[in-house]
């Protein structure tokens, strides 16, 4: 799940009422009465280079509700199995506005041996994403100049800068002063996303359209009325705590890993959820990281000055340069550090611990020498951090203008699922981000721009939204599983999500760090999940089971995960 932005309540208010779905009465209004088919043949080479992965494209309605929106189409992908197939297994990497040809090109060559080769492995470019899927990325400016030029001056480009979780009542006062300001670029900034191209699409990305578009490809594949197989990450959880639950009897072997409470996003606007929800064990992630690096001390870690430090010594360490740079970029804002740089490296780790070696020891000291002014702006320490520029940049590998300018596809899938509009200020948003800073994340509730803080001001919602109940009997039981502390899907969803389904779902912890299950190896959690794909079985350990990650897979230099969450006393 990817942290961006978005104020606009006006004329485009009808624009946000949508069809609250419900399961299908019958498949065809499931898939909107499609008989489509996918021909299978080579990859676009500037897209997939993996030679084991074929493509295709697969047509939808727009909207299944209403067959004159007209159709849309899906960029397909699969890998064969090599076994004696089972059926498809569909893989969402989550986001929202992940691409499922990248997922299959980077990483399927590790899906196929978890699977035992016993599904073809299905992934797709979902609505509002890439340049081949129909509707296809969502962009609101037409080169970055132009996005550069409109927010020139703004937060959404220098981020927040703050030091001490806002005890400083500088900091707060001068969050506050810029509310107006960021209200009226958000209100522009609606208007700007519904005027572009794109902006015709924008009622037809959300999720529960997806979930519809997964049954058309299971009929299309596996054959009508088929058991589905899926496999969803992190944001791709919301689609499957949908599609289970709008689709019950079709439920076949389902995987859930990073999950979001499907229910906050149901109930409650997106801005609280992130702060006081989905970053509650952020900081548990930043810890984490000051064990491991106290742990190996300065031969393992740079941060470290000297042996026997504590995570408490480190902590001062950071706080103490963040402060610098707070109070450096107070006086003379061209310096290329800031402390809003400083935390969006931090944030980096907090979504793979074992990125933390490589802070430490390469990316640490070109922080402190450019707070102190003695490094030029380079490409790792820009304005904005390698996570942010991620973010901002499209997903494949076309070469025109457009696709360097920031993609909005995450805003316009998450916002267009969001609840409606409730008529919430900007300066409330930022109370919140005070508030999340104080109480729930002292290190990451200020990262700006970020997509759930824009959803209140987003001028369009999904012409269907799934809100529940989240709770139906399923044809089969599903599996559940997160890291014990996950910096932006707590574990605390896995559990709402369990405690939903009962003996419909499986929980399993693996007792690790990051951003899902796939960020430390865990041949036991490998274990379960090769034996619930290849034959249904679950463990039988009153729904719950505890992994514990690789011992030999070390964060730092001879420490593992173990030994910090011993350090931790968790």
């Amino acid at each position: 799940m990817l942290p961006l932005s978005t104020t606009v309540v006006f004329a485009a208010l009808c624009l946000s009422v949508g069809v609250l779905a419900d399961e299908p009465d019958d498949v065809s209004k499931a898939t909107g009465n499609s008989t489509s088919s996918i021909t299978w043949g080579a990859c676009d080479p500037l897209i997939v280079t993996n030679t084991a992965v074929t493509c295709g494209f697969f047509e939808v309605p727009l909207d299944y509700h209403d067959p004159s929106a007209g159709k849309g189409r899906l960029a397909v992908a699969k890998i064969n199995a090599t076994g004696k197939r089972l059926g498809s297994l569909f893989v969402n990497p989550g986001g929202p506005g992940g691409s499922g040809l990248d997922t299959l090109n980077t990483e399927g060559d590790l899906l196929t041996p978890l699977t035992g080769g016993l599904y073809d492995i299905v992934s797709w470019d979902p609505r509002g994403v890439g340049s081949l899927t129909i509707p296809g990325e969502i962009f609101c400016f037409d080169s970055p100049d132009e996005y550069n030029a409109f927010w020139n001056g703004t937060i959404e480009l220098t981020g927040i800068q703050e030091a001490g979780n806002f005890t400083d009542k500088a900091d707060i006062d001068a969050l506050l002063a810029l509310a107006p300001a960021m209200q009226e670029k958000y209100d522009e900034l609606g208007r700007r996303c519904l005027r572009h191209p794109s902006g015709k699409y924008l009622r037809y990305v959300g999720t529960a359209a997806t979930a519809r578009d997964v049954v058309a490809l299971a009929d299309a594949l596996d054959g009508p009325g088929s058991p589905i197989n899926f496999v969803g990450v992190s944001y791709g959880t919301l689609l499957g705590a949908w599609l289970i639950n709008m689709f019950p009897e079709r439920v076949g072997r389902i995987i859930l890993d990073g999950v979001i409470n499907p229910t906050l996003i149901a109930t409650n606007e997106t801005a609280p959820v992130w702060a006081f929800d989905e970053l509650v064990d952020s900081d548990k992630l930043y810890e984490g990281f000051l064990t491991g690096c106290a742990l190996a001390g300065p031969d393992g870690c740079s941060i470290a000055t000297s042996e026997g430090q504590s995570a408490a010594d480190i902590d001062a360490t950071i706080q103490a340069l963040i402060q610098q740079a707070h109070e450096v970029d107070r006086a003379n804002a061209s310096l290329p550090v800031t402390s809003e740089i400083i935390r969006s490296g931090l944030f980096d780790v907090a979504y793979n611990l074992s990125d933390g070696v490589d802070f430490a020891n390469t990316i640490w000291p070109q922080l402190v020498a450019g707070v102190q002014g003695e490094l030029n702006v380079t490409s790792q320490l820009s304005r904005r951090s390698t996570t942010m520029t991620r973010r901002i940049l499209r997903r494949d590998n076309d070469t025109n203008q457009q696709n360097l300018t920031r993609s909005y596809s995450a805003v316009a899938i998450l916002c267009g699922d969001s609840v409606d509009l409730r008529g919430t200020y900007m300066s409330e948003v930022f109370e919140v981000i005070i508030s999340a800073s104080q109480s729930t994340s002292k290190m990451f509730a200020a990262f700006w721009p970020a997509e759930f803080y824009a959803c209140p001001f987003w001028p369009v919602r999904a012409v269907e939204r799934y809100q529940g109940p989240f709770n139906k009997t399923l044809a089969s039981n599903v599996l559940v599983v997160s890291n014990t502390f996950d910096p932006v899907t707590p574990i605390s969803g896995a559990k709402a999500l369990k405690a939903l389904l009962g003996d419909n779902a499986t929980l399993i912890e693996q007792r690790g760090f990051g951003h899902t299950t796939f960020t430390e190896p865990d041949q036991c959690l490998n274990a379960l999940v090769f034996q619930y794909l290849a034959n249904g079985t679950l463990p039988q350990n009153n729904g719950t089971m505890v992994c514990d990650v690789d011992a030999d897979f070390e964060l730092f230099a001879g420490v593992n995960t173990a030994a910090i969450l011993q350090a931790m006393g968790v």
